[in-house]
């Protein structure tokens, strides 16, 4: 009977392969790169970079670090899974929610330097 990389694959195996999918991800959307966009780039299908994120446990490494140099020229692996990506902190810091209200002529005193 034949048995898919997923069965094969512990519970904590299956966690990391779905955060650096996730991970990988993020990366892209930060950069505003569509998915077809980095097929084409890393020459891979579409299917194949969608199951690159969503932590496919059927994907060759070679294929990953293929859809990474796209995404991250120059990044290894282990800066993947160690490092933070600025590119992403700053897409998620403009985001943020910013004041609603207007300073008070008080609060703009104490703020004048």
């Amino acid at each position: 009977m034949k048995r898919t990389q997923q069965e094969l694959l512990s519970s904590e195996q299956l966690l990391q392969l779905a955060t650096l999918g996730r991970t990988l991800a993020q990366s892209r959307i930060a950069r505003k790169m569509l998915q077809a966009e980095v097929a084409v780039r890393a020459n891979l299908s579409r299917n194949t970079v969608s199951r690159i994120e969503n932590g496919d446990a059927g994907i060759a490494i070679g294929q990953i670090l293929r859809y990474l140099d796209v995404i991250r020229p120059g990044a290894t692996l282990a800066d993947v899974l160690t490092r933070k990506d600025n590119v992403v902190d700053a897409l998620e810091s403009a985001n943020r929610p910013r004041r609603a209200r207007p300073l008070s002529k008080q609060e703009l005193e104490d703020y004048d330097f």
